[in-house]
């Protein structure tokens, strides 16, 4: 018994006097993570679009674009009709030579249609291919190849005990719903609030939903359905269907009795084979919810699964090959961003959006003047919307030129735009502004730029998408009804 005590203390004594950079990295993180039991990270897996050209995929998210940014602000959208002008322009521009596009790809009967995003063998086969980053004056073959093959790019294992990933053209989630479990790759979009999955009866104007995952009583015999009716549009597509309720699943954490919708009805930008999700989860404020329910992340801090309604997004970018994208609720992965350059803001939002204000906007370090200026940070938006005038100032001080098409810089440009919040300037790598080039054949000649103009809001409202987001470590906290941003590690 005493020789028991005794080599108890020194044991004690040991492990006391350990210093902690003596702890190999990997078991030091995992001790943290359970001091700290309370937060989720998941990886998120990047998306890539395939079944369209590239112009009309970049004319795609303008149109976009400007109709979230009319939806977000309460004014009028485009009409459609003036939205098919401008992708009849780009099929104008592509069979007139203008614009010219891989010589792998076909208006119609592309291969592009057979190639499901679910897939990612593509891709990854692309990246083992080629190293190339666009850090030498040229766009990432990367990111050109994504752009013409489709697919989703595999994630690492997040650096986080409980943790979910993310993708650049959209970021996407699995996790799992009803009992059994099944996996539901999930849209992680914190420009909306409602959370919905295809239902088993699901249709859509090309009459079956795809090839996605759904939920019903006969994959899950713990979901109950509901007779209240909910419908949602968003700046692509529409989903309509009926209020449910099941258990579900993020990264180890059991939601039970979770209330979310379930669509009956989808249009083809979410029914597609094509489409790499099975549904969408919003991440702003519950009061912008057409479903009128708590989102998941607020549910997830009521039941006191995680400490706070904080949703925090490390977004990856493909050209740098790492595949570290990752979104934690519960509060901040401090291992993915530099601790003393947090800021945080007022969320200046009425209505459920997060929109914090802009003290400067500066290009190569000159300031371009504008002032009083306020941003939406989206993660489902890809590039930056803003009001023409602000638009033509900036891509004219980068080099660039805009037409009634769109605005472009020099693939090789290498100025860079930044945002100032909270006194803080974070600034976008230049890799991000020039998006991709308008002849994919030529990655050095002139590229779709990352900023384009915005015919709907006031003229200080800015839609800053992943073209920004990509540059920062971005939080927004429910309760206290902020937004962090900080500098990346």
């Amino acid at each position: 018994m005493q020789l028991s005590i005794v080599f108890a203390v020194l044991l004690a004594c040991i492990l006391h006097s350990t210093p902690s950079d003596a702890i190999p990295a990997r078991a030091h993180h995992q001790r943290l993570a359970r001091a700290n039991p309370r937060t989720i990270t998941m990886p998120l897996k990047r998306l890539y679009s395939p079944d369209v050209l590239m112009a009309q995929l970049l004319q795609q998210h303008i149109n976009r674009g400007n109709k979230r940014l009319a939806r977000m602000t309460g004014r009028s959208e485009p009409a459609e009709h003036e939205l098919r002008a401008e992708m009849h322009k780009r099929m104008y521009l592509l069979e007139n030579g203008s614009v010219k596009a891989s010589s792998a790809t076909t208006a119609t009967g592309s291969n592009f249609s057979r190639r499901y995003w679910r897939n990612s063998k593509h891709v990854a086969q692309a990246a083992s291919n080629t190293s190339s980053t666009g850090t030498n004056g040229e766009v990432s073959a990367l990111d050109i190849q994504a752009a013409e093959i489709g697919g989703l790019t595999p994630a690492k294992i997040p650096t986080s005990n409980n943790t979910l990933v993310q993708d650049d053209v959209g970021y996407i989630a699995t996790i799992q719903i009803g009992t059994p479990p099944q996996n539901f790759n999930i849209l992680m979009d914190s420009g909306s609030a409602d959370f919905w999955v295809g239902s088993e009866t699901c249709q859509s104007q090309q009459g079956t939903c795809g090839n996605h995952t759904f939920l019903g009583s006969k994959s899950s015999s713990s979901f109950v359905q509901s007779n209240q009716n909910f419908n949602v549009t968003y700046g692509s597509g529409s989903v309509a269907g009926v209020l449910c309720q099941d258990n579900v699943n993020m990264a180890g954490l059991q939601l039970n009795k979770h209330t979310f919708g379930v669509a009956n009805e989808e249009s083809v930008q979410f029914s597609a084979d094509t489409v790499p999700f099975d549904g969408l989860m919003g991440l702003a404020q519950s009061t912008l919810s057409n479903e009128k329910v708590p989102t998941p992340v607020e549910s997830l801090a009521s039941n006191g699964l995680i400490s706070s309604a904080i949703s925090s997004f490390k977004i990856s970018r493909l050209a740098d090959q790492l595949n570290d994208g990752e979104v934690t609720f519960g509060g901040l992965d401090s291992t993915k961003f530099v601790a003393n350059t947090l800021v945080t803001i007022p969320n200046v939002s009425k209505i459920g959006f997060w929109e914090g204000a802009v003290d400067a906007i500066t290009v190569n370090g000159q300031d371009t003047g504008m002032t009083g200026r306020t941003a939406i940070l989206d993660t489902g938006t890809t590039l930056i919307i803003a009001p023409p005038a602000d638009a033509l100032a900036v891509i004219a001080m980068l080099g660039g030129k805009c037409d009634t098409q769109q605005c472009t810089i020099s693939c090789t440009s290498n100025t860079s735009v930044a945002l100032s919040f909270g006194n803080a300037s974070f600034a976008i790598d230049p890799r991000d502004m020039a998006v991709l080039p308008v002849d994919v054949n030529d990655p050095t000649g002139d590229c779709t730029a990352g900023i384009q103009p915005g015919t709907i809001g006031t003229n200080t409202e800015w839609l800053v998408g992943d073209v920004f987001l990509k540059n920062a470590y971005f939080s927004v906290d429910t309760q206290n009804n902020k937004i962090s941003l900080a500098k990346l590690s």
